[in-house]
C-alpha cells in the first residue's frame, strides 16, 4: 500500500511538472509602422503584445501586418514556430523564417530564443536571404532548441 501511495505521489509531481510548461513570444517592432501578429490556426493570439502559452505552442505564425498581408501572412515574411519542452532528443522547439510562396519578403525579420538556447535564431534582411525557407525541403534553415520553457523574441526592421 505504501508503494502504491509513493508511486501516485511521483506520478502527481510528474504531471504537475508537465502542466507547468510555459512559453512567451514577444515582439520588437523597430519599423515605426505595422502591427505584429501572432496567429495559430484561425485564432489571433496577439496583435503586438507579449503572448504566453501555458503549455506547448504548436504551429504558430507571426508577421508584421503592414496592410499588405493576408490573414496567414501571405504576401509577407513570416516566422513559423512550435515551442514545446523536449520529451526526447530532437523533439523540442523549432522556429524558422518562411518565404515559401504565397509568402514573400516584406520587411527585415528575425527571431531569437531567450531563457534557453540564448543566441540561437536567424535574420532575414532581404528577398534572397539564405536563412529562410523558399521551398518546403529547405529544412536546413530551421533553428531548434532543446531547452524547457524557452521563449522567443521576433524583431522587425532591426
Amino acid at each position: 500500500m505504501k508503494f502504491a501511495a509513493a508511486a501516485l505521489s511521483v506520478l502527481a509531481v510528474a504531471i504537475a511538472g508537465v502542466s507547468a510548461e510555459t512559453h512567451t513570444v514577444t515582439f520588437d517592432n523597430r519599423c515605426g509602422f505595422g502591427t505584429p501578429q501572432l496567429i495559430q490556426g484561425s485564432r489571433v493570439l496577439s496583435s503586438g503584445g507579449a503572448y504566453t502559452s501555458n503549455g506547448p505552442l504548436w504551429s504558430a505564425i507571426a508577421y508584421l501586418q503592414t496592410g499588405n498581408c493576408l490573414f496567414n501572412g501571405e504576401r509577407c515574411t513570416t516566422v513559423e514556430t512550435t515551442l514545446v519542452n523536449p520529451t526526447s532528443p530532437g523533439s523540442g522547439s523549432s522556429t524558422d523564417i518562411s518565404l515559401i510562396p504565397p509568402h514573400s519578403f516584406s520587411v527585415t525579420t528575425g527571431f531569437g530564443y531567450y531563457r534557453g538556447c540564448d543566441g540561437a535564431g536567424a535574420n532575414c534582411n532581404g528577398p534572397n536571404c539564405p536563412t529562410a525557407f523558399r521551398v518546403p525541403s529547405d529544412t536546413h534553415v530551421q533553428v531548434a532548441c532543446q531547452s524547457n520553457d524557452v521563449n522567443l523574441v521576433i524583431t522587425f526592421c532591426a
